[in-house]
């Protein structure tokens, strides 16, 4: 029991760990843009902070919320999820930036649908799963789950939004190969979804120049390429040990989006490559222990739960990363709890809340379990002390 708190706890250090350390490189990443844009040198500190705030209150509520609960709730949270991604095109409610309606505004406050989107789908498979694993050999036992991540993907999609589609599509593949889904059926499924990748890359001008510009940044290095030319650059200039924190070259206006989707980039430039390293470990950390959680849950649906929200850390940081590096065509998704975005920071540590509330009936498992073989054995005892009477 000590050994299962000591993880949670663990886990709980890690990730706030994160989230410090992420308002620092955002404050670093942002604090000249933000002065020059908004006259305030915090103000994406300021909006990060407000989310964490409301990221602990989240995870607080999910908590001492018992995971059971969501089995009742799972078609409420599927449809909260479908109806925010379909309020971003409503006019008056949907907030257009950069080309694409990805928000939701209200009251001041700007609300990212498709991040609530992410667990809600995780929560809605991973109660379908618990009660229909025997079902997932067949096509017609995984159909719910693909119509509903088909719906999602789909509404994420017309955003437009291929980064956070392609993280949704990847988490719904890894839960079905959790689940329990026959290898005849998950080729079925994969090469379809590789089709779809590439149609929708030829058929969109744009992503085919990005495209087009990850095979070779410099055929276009001011257009295109550019923001994958600065992000090598920005990698490039922190050599082992970076050249010292706060005192990056790209943050001034070379590297776009340098405090959310390329926040990673600054990392590298300012900490090195060992710097860089270690943040990486800390994610590793984070990941093995979702992961050892959910192999301990002791039920299906926490294992499910757990599984879920873990394969989310792993495919969006892997995702990020490979973005950063140049290793994937670039698109834009946040690296979890460390890139600028309110929305994203309070979503995940609500999540974590759950992961937590997974662990956290683990160790009454695990004290239920002990109890139940100490009273056994003091049963035992008084057997023989009546026998040597």
């Amino acid at each position: 029991m000590q050994k299962t708190k000591g993880l949670r706890l663990t886990l709980i250090l890690l990730v706030l760990f994160l989230c410090l350390f992420g308002m620092l490189m955002i404050y670093s990443a942002s604090s000249y843009s933000s002065d020059v844009l908004y006259g305030d040198a915090y103000h994406f500190v300021k909006k990060q902070f407000f989310g964490f705030l409301l990221g602990v209150g989240l995870f607080f509520v999910t908590y001492f919320f018992d995971y059971h609960r969501y089995y009742k709730l799972r078609y409420w949270v599927l449809g909260l999820s479908v109806l925010l991604l379909a309020l971003v095109f409503v006019p008056g409610l949907g907030i257009t930036a950069n080309g694409a309606r990805r928000w939701i505004g209200f009251g001041g406050i700007n609300l990212q649908s498709s991040e609530v989107a992410k667990f809600g789908f995780v929560i809605f498979t991973a109660c379908y799963l618990s009660k229909n694993f025997v079902k997932t050999k067949t096509f017609s036992g995984i159909l719910p789950i693909l119509l509903a991540g088909g719906i999602i993907c789909l509404l994420v999609m017309l955003e437009p939004n291929m980064s956070v589609t392609m993280c949704i599509g990847l988490v719904m593949i890894s839960m079905l190969v959790v689940g329990g889904i026959s290898f005849r059926h998950f080729v079925i499924l994969s090469i379809p979804a590789l089709t779809l990748v590439v149609v929708l890359i030829v058929i969109e001008p744009y992503r085919f120049d990005r495209l087009i510009a990850f095979i070779n940044p410099w055929a276009n290095p001011k257009e295109e390429g550019y923001q994958l030319i600065q992000s090598l650059y920005s990698l490039g200039s922190g050599g082992l040990f970076g050249v010292g924190l706060f005192n990056s070259r790209q943050k001034y206006l070379f590297l776009p989006f340098a405090e959310s989707d390329f926040i990673f980039a600054i990392i590298g430039e300012e900490l090195g490559f060992v710097g860089a390293t270690l943040i990486i470990l800390v994610y590793l950390a984070i990941i093995s222990i979702g992961i050892k959680i959910a192999y301990n849950a002791k039920d299906r649906l926490g294992a499910y739960l757990a599984s879920g929200i873990t394969f989310v850390i792993a495919i969006q940081l892997l995702i990020n990363i490979a973005v950063v590096t140049g290793s994937i065509p670039p698109t834009g998704i946040p690296m979890p709890f460390v890139s600028a975005g309110g929305t994203s920071l309070s979503v995940f540590m609500g999540a974590m809340g759950i992961l937590c509330n997974v662990a956290r009936q683990n160790d009454n498992s695990f004290a239920t379990v002990k109890f139940k073989k100490i009273n056994l054995q003091l049963q035992n005892l008084k057997r023989k002390e009546i026998k040597n009477v």
